[in-house]
């Protein structure tokens, strides 16, 4: 095969943003608890310029710029970000786009108060001015959104609301509100998506330092009770305050935020120490350190193996706080990291034997024992593990919830059809659901060794399976109920040209409503012919921190990079070759690389 060496050149473009002084938390050295606090309030209050609310608009067009999504440099808005897929629509930075009058979402962008408004309405004139133009806490949304979520605290929802005209609950991006779901407060709550509860969570605590001073008296009306307590130290009631330090944890500083404070900073004078300094948040409100370790994970078993692939499963650890994850070492090497108690460590060669153990771990990042080691040999046949198949289902027809026939290609350019089928249900982003209908995938040359599938039944109903056909032979069957699970189907083990369809069993009820998404599926060849070299196939940096640049000697068509527990966290064919992952959580990623002959290798991130 004639190698074309492609040479990647990284382009660095250089914008000079005034910094936080490296020296600018030196007075708060040594001091924990409330102590510390209040000598962060003095330095972010010494200095910091009031620029006035209707400035604002010209602040973001530094502090809030898309370029870290899509890239495209438009409104990055909390309320309609999709932080894995397509935005359901973008605002651009002019005043065409800033709110006067707005009937649905995607109207028009303006300023979200994330502390409202209403909550610091006692608060003197001057004081009033400068919290209600802070750009650490307000920031710009969808007009229709940021009505929907009024005044009501930002927490987790239970139930939801029924949704007022002109918008859904959830909202197009998730956000959602309802009842609180958190043990001590049941009114109604405002949940924004995952990606930015960690922001929302350093926000409202730079407001319970920088006004420390004013916002013990800040409790004018029964929102505003519910989450302050009264005081200048702890600011927020015993469940809110919890509530603040576990999303905090959950949804770590990303670079985005690092980004937006150092702006912030320019524009105002003055910083969020909690991005600056994350280990701040336990020194205040949680000073005594969690140093207890989770306790040793037990009976590891490593079974059914593929040709690339081995499930592992084990007894769940315990810990004083929460067991947050378990680091999964391969034959003594941290290889995987996994958040349930079981996974399918996958990326392995055929004919080899494998051992593993498992280490716990908590938010403190305190770690157990080793567990015990558990080893089991891949089964022979597969061509080297690779994935033949994976349709994330991005690209179906656009939302619709009538059943009709669907055609589409899929990720791989080839044709997909489904029968009775509806395009408006997502699990992870987009995905198709059936409704008693028959989902077919293109035919493909190379066999199937193990099938991959995501599925979900909606709308009510009850438990059942669906068949799964090979070459219009029954091969496995495919569970469904209300939850979202993952299921496996190993050893199938069929060579050359293969036609896989889902029909539903007979038996279960031809009602029900089932989404599939995010399925794939091995190859097979006892030739092992794959032409293909990805020997030279090169990432780096490796570990890396914003982003990494693929080397190859062939032409890469799509990256798609997945974390270990098998869920797509980001596809990119606009610029394959270099791939950028500045919000991507640190741990640790698989990284597909598919080339123009839809060949495929897998590769292993470390993200810093």
């Amino acid at each position: 095969m004639k190698k074309i060496l492609i040479i990647v050149l990284l382009i660095t473009n250089i914008i000079i943003v005034a910094q936080v002084p490296t020296n600018y938390y030196n007075s708060a050295n040594g001091l924990t608890g409330y102590a510390l606090k209040t000598e962060l309030s003095n330095i972010i209050s010494n200095g910091h310029i009031n620029r006035g609310y209707n400035n604002l608009h010209n602040g973001y067009q530094n502090t809030d710029v898309d370029n870290y999504y899509e890239n495209d440099g438009s409104v990055l808005d909390i309320y309609s970000e999709n932080p894995i897929g397509n935005d359901p629509y973008n605002f651009l930075f002019n005043n065409n786009q800033t709110c006067g009058n707005y009937t649905t979402e995607g109207d028009c962008y303006n300023r979200e108060h994330l502390f409202p408004q209403s909550w610091f309405a006692s608060a003197s004139s001057t004081i009033k001015g400068f919290i209600k133009s802070d750009i650490h806490h307000v920031v710009p949304t969808d007009g229709k959104v940021n009505g929907f979520r009024s005044s009501f605290p930002l927490a987790e929802v239970g139930n939801l609301d029924s949704a007022p005209s002109n918008i859904t609950n959830p909202t197009q991006n998730g956000s959602k509100r309802g009842n609180c779901s958190t043990t001590g407060y049941n009114g109604t709550v405002f949940e924004p998506i995952d990606e930015f509860k960690g922001d929302v969570a350093r926000s409202y605590l730079y407001v319970a330092t920088r006004y420390e001073n004013h916002i013990d008296s800040w409790q004018g009306n029964s929102l505003a009770s519910a989450v302050l307590n009264g005081t200048s130290n702890q600011v927020f009631q015993d469940w809110y305050i919890d509530m603040l330090v576990q999303w905090h944890n959950q949804d770590p500083v990303s670079q985005r935020e690092i980004d937006r404070n150092n702006e912030a900073y320019d524009y105002q004078d003055n910083a969020n120490p909690f991005i600056n300094h994350p280990e701040y948040v336990a020194m205040i409100w949680d000073p005594t350190p969690d140093n207890q370790n989770p306790t040793t994970p037990t009976t590891l078993v490593a079974s059914n193996p593929t040709g690339n692939s081995i499930q592992l499963s084990w007894t769940a650890s315990t810990d004083n706080i929460n067991v947050t994850s378990y680091d999964i070492y391969r034959d003594g090497t941290l290889t995987y990291n996994a958040v349930t108690t079981s996974f399918i460590a996958d990326g392995l060669n055929a004919t080899t034997n494998y051992c593993f153990t498992i280490k716990a771990k908590d938010a403190a990042g305190n770690t157990s024992n080793f567990s015990n080691q558990a080893c089991e040999t891949t089964t022979a046949g597969s061509t080297t593990g690779s994935t033949c198949t994976t349709e994330t289902f991005e690209l179906i027809p656009s939302n619709s919830g009538s059943y009709s026939n669907r055609t589409w290609n899929g990720d791989n350019g080839l044709s997909w059809s489904a029968t009775s089928a509806r395009t408006d249900q997502s699990i992870n982003n987009r995905a198709i659901t059936l409704r008693n209908g028959i989902l077919t995938a293109p035919t493909t040359s190379q066999g199937i060794s193990s099938l991959t599938v995501t599925t979900q039944r909606v709308f009510g109903g009850s438990s059942g399976t669906y068949n799964v056909l090979v070459n219009n032979t029954i091969i496995g069957t495919i569970p469904y109920d209300a939850t979202v699970q993952t299921t496996t189907i190993p050893n199938i083990n069929i060579e050359n040209s293969v036609t896989i369809s889902f029909e539903l069993t007979s038996g279960s009820s031809s009602n029900d409503r089932v989404i599939f998404d995010d399925l794939s599926w091995t190859c097979y060849n006892t030739a092992s012919v794959n032409d293909i070299d990805f020997s030279n196939i090169k990432i780096y940096p490796n570990p890396a921190k914003k982003s990494f640049i693929i080397e190859s000697n062939t032409n890469i068509k799509q990256v798609l990079i997945y974390n270990y527990l098998g869920k797509l966290i980001l596809s990119n064919n606009k610029n394959p070759n270099k791939i950028k992952i500045a919000k991507l959580n640190k741990g640790i990623y698989l990284i597909k690389i598919v080339d123009a002959n839809q060949n495929t290798t897998f590769k292993r991130l470390i993200k810093e």
